[in-house]
């Protein structure tokens, strides 16, 4: 037997779940709990709420309560929802309960007294119209590395540098818009450096981590880690333990993961062993595995188990980090800022949570973002849980209620096409096993979706409603075999689908428990009853109805929206000075180490120049090679990663969307734009 510790990210307890949070952290690690507990392994799954920091801050100010009925509201509204979609924590707690504030402050004095924090004194911008100290996730400006528009003061999402907010260019609160002023401070920080050693031969073990979460961790290593704040001026968050420092909390990205073992030691009290959590935490047996998005990579992978190994108690480190890419909605990007998602509660309100379950696990954004939208939602239940897996249950049902009385006892003898269909079946099963256990939901989805197929081929191939008449032997066989099908697949399904394969197994009267090793155990006999459909259909309208209510929230975001706020008007003569002219793209690659960045190779007129482009998460490589766009020339050559840029690609921006311009009709290389 394993032992697994199994964590999804702590979600900001400043708001409701949306379907972002499901598909990135919760469902996955959910469908692996179920998976490994029906395999027999012993498996603790622990989350909560991250209930400190600015934006519960603004959130409380904003409503005129307390930051506590703030995360309270929401932590509630949390657990409502993942219940409704049956995802099922052993514990789900929150980062302001007392017991995490003693733990956090434990965790400060240990690496403290070990001498891995230091205090320094040091300017921080502050924002005179809110009056308050700016977090750096709170001053937005230019990247002094990639010189990419829209980085925030902790981390460049262009080029995944980690970065200090004084030195990012033309910086401006993201509280007011304003541009801060520096003011004097005194802040603790954690020595990073002196970790570097260590965590590379840590990651040299983890050979079994996705391509691109190694990749991410190993790109901030070799560039070197940097001294990184862990505290910061707010009377909301965990208090320092240090004499002297009223008005200083730790930073939530410190005190967020601790919630994990904080979380699993308030599981063990409320089982009456306070003792109980020591049985993962301190075994190290223990495969502990994080799930979440990817923009918590570096926290769990580097700064996480660094924070660990320096603690007087022998706590496990990270085994797994199977992060997931980000979905998006109806093609866009998700944003709760414009409304521009679908919260579970919402969700609630017309759908059966099962649906969401299996479309979001045939969808799942594993190794890159993916889309969720309705039609797609209505493809998929439609035409895969309805007309596919459905539609094996029902019409196997009712033909053996019909000719049969509902009992089908097992057949001494099996045709040979009986024989090679179950054969495939449990090859496909053996594979499933593995998808699970790779985090592969999207691929184990398909595989159980190929059993219910191979399931009506092998109905309609045998024609029971022919076999009846000339030979009920062979139709009892026939659906002693399907039903044989349906009970693995009450089984291998259950992790994704859990309600709908229960009531199936509980239709189809099996008798034999639901656990993986069952799987090769036959029936002798399956005694059918209460038979109903397992899915029913969405209709045209519903998905109007969801797109209609999408369409009023983004009406009403544009309402919402102040005037543009417009540059300082220029001189006719200012704009002369720019030559902006019409290139043709010759090449186009991606720059290591960015996901936004892409190298062009472009031609003016007979003169071939190269361009770094920050266009890489709107267009892919190959959609720009052959397009005329237009581009100013005669700006000052600069160097990004290490490429010298010549020029600079014009594009439209919309809420972080890049759309680059187009001439409405061929136009040579070179023509100038007046």
């Amino acid at each position: 037997m394993e032992k697994f510790l199994v964590t999804s990210a702590l979600t900001y307890a400043n708001g409701k779940l949306h379907i972002g949070h499901i598909a990135g952290s919760y469902l996955n690690a959910d469908i692996f709990v179920k998976y490994q507990k029906l395999v027999g392994n012993d498996v603790l799954y622990i989350g909560g709420t991250d209930d400190y920091g600015t934006p519960i801050s603004l959130k409380a100010e904003e409503e005129n309560v307390s930051p506590q009925k703030i995360v309270d509201k929401f932590n509630k509204s949390m657990r409502v929802d993942l219940e409704g979609l049956n995802i099922q924590l052993d514990n789900f707690s929150g980062t302001s309960h007392p017991n995490h504030i003693k733990d956090s402050q434990d965790f400060f004095t240990n690496l403290y007294d070990a001498g891995y924090i230091i205090k320094k004194d040091l300017k921080q911008f502050y924002d005179e119209k809110q009056k308050r100290f700016l977090s750096d996730r709170y001053v937005e400006g230019i990247c002094p590395f990639c010189k990419a528009d829209g980085a925030r003061g902790d981390q460049c999402d262009s080029c995944g540098k980690l970065l200090d907010a004084m030195d990012l260019i033309e910086p401006k609160s993201k509280l007011s818009g304003e541009v801060p002023i520096i003011k004097d401070t005194t802040h603790w920080y954690l020595e990073l450096p002196k970790f570097e050693e260590e965590l590379h031969e840590w990651l040299d073990t983890k050979t079994y981590w996705k391509d691109n979460v190694k990749n991410f961790v190993l790109g901030w290593l070799n560039e070197g880690l940097q001294e990184r704040g862990i505290t910061r001026d707010l009377n909301w968050g965990v208090p320092i333990p240090l004499e002297n420092t009223e008005g200083k909390v730790l930073y939530v990205w410190f005190d967020a993961p601790i919630g994990y073992l904080s979380s699993t030691k308030e599981w063990a009290e409320k089982k009456g062993e306070p003792d109980r959590w020591k049985d993962y935490w301190l075994d190290e047996e223990t495969k502990m595995i994080h799930f979440l998005g990817k923009d918590n990579i570096p926290f769990h992978t580097i700064i996480w188990p660094a924070m660990l190994s320096k603690q007087k108690e022998r706590f496990i480190l990270p085994h797994d980090v199977p992060a997931n890419e980000y979905l998006n909605l109806e093609g866009q990007k998700m944003s709760t800022s414009r409304n521009w998602t679908v919260w579970v509660e919402d969700y609630l309100k017309y759908f059966d949570g099962e649906y969401l379950r299996y479309v979001l696990a045939a969808n799942a954004p594993e190794t890159k973002d993916s889309d969720f939208s309705w039609e797609d939602f209505k493809m998929h239940i439609n035409s895969e849980l309805n007309n596919v897996l459905g539609n094996l249950a029902n019409r196997t049902c009712v033909f053996a209620n019909k000719y049969f009385d509902g009992i089908i006892k097992r057949p001494e003898e099996f045709s040979e096409l009986s024989k090679k269909t179950l054969a495939e079946v449990h090859k496909l099963t053996d594979k499933i096993g593995k998808s699970y256990s790779n985090y592969q939901v999207r691929k184990a989805t398909k595989q159980f979706m190929d059993i219910a197929r191979i399931g009506n081929k092998y109905f309609d191939e045998s024609q029971p409603w022919k076999e009846v008449k000339t030979d009920k032997n062979k139709a009892s066989e026939t659906l002693y075999v399907c039903l044989e099908i349906l009970r693995v697949l009450s089984i291998v399904s259950s992790p994704v689908i859990p309600k709908s394969m229960k009531i199936l197994h509980d239709m189809i009267g099996v008798m034999i428990p639901i656990t993986w090793d069952n799987i090769a155990k036959e029936s002798e006999e399956y005694s059918i009853s209460n038979v109903d459909r397992l899915f029913r259909k969405i209709e045209e309208k519903e998905v109007e109805e969801q797109l209609e209510i999408l369409k009023q929230r983004q009406k009403e975001n544009i309402e919402e929206k102040s005037m543009i706020e417009h540059k300082p008007q220029i001189e006719y003569e200012d704009f002369m000075k720019l030559e902006i002219r019409i290139v043709k793209i010759l090449e186009a690659e991606k720059v290591k180490k960015s996901n936004k960045l892409l190298q062009l190779k472009v031609n003016i007129g007979g003169e071939e120049r190269s361009v770094i482009a920050g266009i890489g998460k709107d267009y892919k490589p190959e959609e720009l090679i052959g397009r005329k766009v237009p581009m100013l020339i005669n700006l000052k050559p600069r160097i990004v990663m290490g490429v010298e840029s010549q020029a600079m690609i014009l594009a439209a921006e919309d809420n972080g969307d890049l759309s680059i311009l187009l001439p409405d009709k061929d136009v040579q290389e070179g023509s100038e734009i007046s």
